[in-house]
């Protein structure tokens, strides 16, 4: 491998709390999170228009607040081979007119072949969504700084990057969404190639109301 990039800081080799073990259950999250979206789509037509229109905000009311969390399932390429990444993220959102909001994000993710490389990601950007029921589907483009933390901690990097994503909210309740969402991030200036992982959350949020 070539010397490390000149952009970035090295920092020390202090790692956090390992995310290996959840890699072995995420399977089961997957499923849950399957049925959980399934039975959303049988609850009666009657019981979802009382929850639609949940994303537009009123004119009392600044923008449309929700902050969730969830489950991150990736595949990252680095150094040409491809890797499965588990772990966590945190994301909100806030729409200040109909159809026009933003979002923010951190995740943290570790390769399932090596506990010592992790990717963590901040990001925030604008997003378009379009509220049918209780189905809110959406596009967002984001920008922000990515940390690659490399084999056995010998260096700990940041990188720009920015990222294409989409995905769907779905009002179980007036104060709870569940999400599936998708981003291709693109990272700028990495080692031999741009590094490019594709990640997938599964996320539950808190919805702010009057």
């Amino acid at each position: 491998m070539k010397n490390w990039p000149l952009q970035g800081e090295i920092s020390s080799r202090r790692g956090i709390n390992d995310l290996g073990d959840l890699w072995p259950l995420h399977r089961r999250h997957v499923a849950a999170a399957i049925f959980l979206l399934s039975a959303v789509g049988c609850i009666p037509v009657s019981a979802r228009a009382q929850f639609g229109g949940h994303a537009l905000p009123t004119a009392t009311r600044v923008g449309d607040l929700q902050l969730g969390g969830g489950l991150v399932l990736g595949n990252s390429d680095y150094n040409f081979n491809s890797t499965r990444l588990v772990g966590a993220g945190f994301y909100t959102t806030f729409d200040v007119r109909a159809h026009l909001g933003a979002e923010a994000n951190i995740r943290q993710t570790r390769s399932s072949l090596d506990s010592t490389v992790y990717e963590r990601t901040y990001q925030i950007g604008p997003r378009v969504y379009f509220a049918r029921g209780i189905f809110a589907p959406y596009a967002k483009v984001l920008v922000g700084r990515g940390v690659y933390n490399f084999s056995n901690s010998v260096a700990n990097v940041a990188y720009n990057m920015y990222t294409y994503g989409g995905g769907a909210d779905f009002e179980i309740t007036r104060s709870l969404n569940v999400r599936g969402d998708y981003e291709y991030q693109t990272w700028l200036g990495f080692p031999l190639a741009d590094l490019h992982p594709s990640v997938v959350t599964i996320g539950v949020a808190y919805h702010f109301h009057e």
